[in-house]
């Protein structure tokens, strides 16, 4: 791709991307010509989304149905006090729209169910999970892998996060590979039980960002068949090997998962909505 095809704007706005090795004129384009739908716009969306958006990615879609409450402001940071009682989705897209023009942003103000979410996928080159409790996730992970589409998981809690890609694939480990089942609502930590120290979410989210960059553009080493664990007070990232398990029962050689009509969404179990909930994966 030749530098004259972008406006003059354009080239001063991305010319620290241009610059980068490896990257160019042609994954400036490449990154304008593509598009990421982001599933929640809490903790994990809102340190991905402007990035993603400052980047240059041409279509970004937001899948949130909350809205902006106090206790959310120490770590969405995409919010002001002002935006309080807005829809998380409009309040979100009017701040990626100011930041970038390149970028049209899609708002989804709906609650993720086995009957929308794949009209609501399709179309998007890559999606990012940054939901807020473990049927949605599920749902998330299980309708990108019967969509094909690459998918980028994020969660944080506490001190702690985790992350890992999903590239479909006849070889690829999926979201039931690490996590067959979702926990019970008692094993599963939440931010408004347990607790987040706000700038955790922020690492987590920014990470994503980054993972869903090198996706779309092809670069580096993705973590398709790694998972990687934060701990903040320790300072330290830790990085697990994943492998596809053969009794998967979405991936695996007998699937019992051929469909998404088992699913059933729900809120979480203590009937509010938190940026994000976790619990113990496998590895392999």
């Amino acid at each position: 791709m030749a530098l004259e095809e972008f406006s003059r704007e354009q080239i001063e706005r991305y010319s620290r991307h241009i610059r980068l090795a490896g990257f160019g004129p042609g994954g400036q384009r490449k990154l304008l010509e593509s598009s990421v739908l982001m599933v929640g716009a809490g903790g994990l969306g809102s340190a991905a989304l402007p990035y993603l958006a400052a980047a240059g990615v041409g279509k970004i879609g937001i899948a949130d149905d909350d809205w902006v409450e106090l206790p959310n402001l120490h770590r969405q940071v995409i919010y002001f006090s002002a935006d309080i009682g807005r829809r998380k989705t409009a309040s979100a897209a009017e701040t990626l729209r100011a930041l970038n023009p390149d970028c049209r942003v899609t708002t989804h103000p709906v609650r993720l169910s086995a009957s929308n979410i794949q009209e609501i996928v399709r179309g998007y080159d890559l999606v990012l999970d940054g939901s807020d409790n473990f049927p949605t996730r599920f749902l998330v992970a299980d309708c990108c892998w019967f969509e094909k589409i690459p998918l980028v998981s994020a969660a944080a809690v506490g001190f702690e996060g985790q992350l890992f890609t999903v590239l479909p694939g006849p070889r690829a480990p999926c979201h039931r590979c690490l996590m067959p089942e979702p926990p019970e609502a008692d094993r599963a930590a939440s931010c408004r039980l347990n607790g987040i120290l706000g700038p955790v979410a922020g690492v987590m989210g920014t990470l994503q960002a980054v993972e869903a960059l090198k996706v779309l553009l092809g670069i580096g080493s993705d973590m398709a068949e790694r998972f990687l664990q934060y701990n903040a007070l320790e300072g330290s990232f830790r990085t697990l090997k994943r492998t596809q398990d053969p009794d998967c029962p979405l991936c695996g050689e007998q699937p019992s998962i051929t469909s998404l009509s088992a699913h059933s969404i729900r809120r979480c179990a203590d009937g509010q909505s938190e940026s994000c909930h976790h619990g113990d994966l496998r590895t392999g």
